[in-house]
């Protein structure tokens, strides 16, 4: 049967990361090249962009509702830096899970569970479509509405910040406004791929949980179904469970810091930016700049719980994989073998953020009540004003 390249899958991922800078090419990391010189130009031009709006922040907080749609955008700016840099970092370790990904251990080894994999590839290219859909709606949205809602005629830009110069001057005006559209763009990218890479990385983990349930379920099968045989069978079974594990670890200390920034920004800017929505004229361009972020937010915090919540799930079904085997005519010495297997795989398999909280859906609605809040607080607040 041919072989799947798992690395296909995140194709389109892994091209916009290195429009933005952040894959070098190859299985190796930064070296000294022309690529790593255009790498460090591209963040730090996303860093300035992110810098003058602090400085603007700070001169505009004793005005609520201006402050509010400032801070829910740039906090998620700073979260796309944050992934910046921990992607950088841990740059040789997301190579090496690349590879590891395709390796014959990880393959599928018959046609059924071709089929089980490609549901799973079809649940996260749903997802991640829907997540490219609302971001890159925000993103043409806001950086249009200036135009859209001709407010350019009084300089407006489409984030506020700071500069040392007079921007309703031209060509100040023009290139600044070019440099917000350039900088928010190279920063969405950064972010989506990111989020849309670790959902891929987390599927990966969830699809191989499939093969190795199926492997389990037909341990009797594809042998001579002696107890040399079948005991053989188990062993690889039990290899590539612990390899599973392994991969599985090895992805979460490279996104264990960014689940829990991601989920605590999630839902600040989920709840901010509802109360936007509130404060702006209904069915107006920024009005759905802000529908569009609020949405965007949500599906990618979502992206990461369902994910998540499916290795949970599914590793949770090992146990009853191999209770769905032909075991009652094995050799005691499998039976026993089995045992112990079942033995090590009785708690599931959870993804966390820290060890403080784990990738499920029940999370999600968390994050979602924790939004609400958000949003019920600065609803009273500035109806107290």
């Amino acid at each position: 049967m041919e072989r799947l390249d798992w690395k296909k899958t995140v194709k389109l991922n892994i091209l916009l990361l290195k429009i933005v800078g952040l894959w070098p090419t190859g299985d190796a990391t930064y070296g000294n090249n022309l690529y790593k010189l255009y790498a460090v130009a591209a963040v730090l031009f996303q860093v300035s962009h992110i810098i003058f709006q602090i400085i603007n922040l700070f001169r505009i907080l004793d005005d609520l509702e201006a402050a509010t749609n400032l801070f829910f955008i740039l906090i998620m700016e700073i979260l796309a830096v944050i992934k910046i840099y921990f992607l950088i970092k841990n740059m040789r370790m997301l190579k090496q899970l690349m590879i590891t990904v395709n390796s014959d251990l990880f393959q599928p080894k018959c046609r059924r569970q071709r089929e089980l994999i490609q549901s799973n590839l079809n649940h996260w290219t749903g997802i991640i479509s829907t997540f490219r859909f609302t971001a890159t709606a925000w993103l043409l949205s806001w950086c249009s509405f200036p135009i859209l809602d001709k407010t350019y005629k009084e300089y407006r830009l489409p984030f506020l910040a700071w500069y040392p110069y007079d921007i309703r001057m031209s060509p100040y005006y023009e290139l600044t406004y070019c440099f917000q559209v350039i900088g928010i763009t190279y920063l969405t990218m950064s972010n989506c791929n990111v989020d849309t890479l670790i959902a891929a990385i987390n599927m990966f983990i969830g699809a191989q949980f499939d093969i190795l349930c199926d492997d389990l379920k037909n341990l009797h099968q594809g042998n001579e179904n002696t107890s040399e045989s079948v005991n053989e069978t188990l062993k690889r079974c039990i290899h590539h469970h612990k390899e599973i594990i392994k991969f599985a670890d090895y992805a979460n200390k490279f996104y264990n810091w960014l689940l829990f920034f991601e989920f605590f920004v999630g839902g600040i800017s989920i709840g901010l930016s509802t109360f936007q929505l509130t404060l702006v004229v209904p069915f107006t361009s920024e009005f759905y700049s802000f529908l569009s972020y609020s949405s965007g937010i949500s599906v990618e915090v979502f992206m990461y719980c369902w994910f998540g919540n499916e290795i949970e799930v599914k590793s949770g079904e090992l146990p009853y994989a191999i209770f769905e085997s032909d075991w009652a005519s094995f050799s005691p010495q499998v039976k026993k073998n089995l045992i112990f297997f079942m033995l090590r795989i009785q708690q599931p398999l959870t993804i966390s953020a820290l060890g403080l909280f784990n990738l499920s859906l029940e999370t999600y609605m968390r994050i979602l009540r924790t939004a609400w809040s958000y949003f019920a607080l600065l609803r009273q607040v500035n109806s107290a004003t």
